[in-house]
């Protein structure tokens, strides 16, 4: 329902959680990021789609934030340029700065070892090969 709701806009569905005692938990993010005023839409697009009085539920709406793993394809073009620190599904972890992303995968630089002169190397990683990719955060 929300996903046809969405269609056309640059927002979309991350994640859907239902936990005991009906408290439904929508995780939505957009290619150029989502504000609270897209969060109180989907909200009152999704209650006006439920009845309270066949079933009561608590309904939560919020933005894929930054502390949460990037889940879809789509979430990687927003953050190209930005550091991530991937988990593989083979146990490796990387970390570095996002180059390109598409359907297929990604492409991250690892910095190179200044100490040792060894330059910056270019990686690419399937999706499928991705087990977490969250987006590091500088405060710099």
């Amino acid at each position: 329902m929300l996903e046809a709701h969405l269609k056309g806009t640059d927002k979309f569905l991350v994640e859907v959680l239902v936990k005991p005692g009906n408290r439904i938990y929508i995780f939505i993010d957009g290619d150029h990021g989502v504000t609270i005023d897209d969060c109180v839409k989907v909200s009152r697009f999704l209650e006006s789609g439920f009845d309270r009085e066949q079933e009561d539920f608590e309904l939560n709406v919020s933005s894929a934030g930054a502390d949460h793993p990037i889940t879809m394809p789509r979430q990687y073009t927003k953050n190209i340029g930005r550091q991530l620190h991937i988990k593989q599904k083979e146990g490796n972890e990387l970390k570095g700065k996002l180059l390109a992303a598409d359907d297929k995968g990604i492409t991250l630089e690892l910095k190179g070892d200044k100490k040792a002169k060894s330059p910056a190397v270019i990686v690419s990683i399937e999706h499928e090969n991705i087990q977490e990719a969250k987006v590091i955060i500088s405060f710099k």
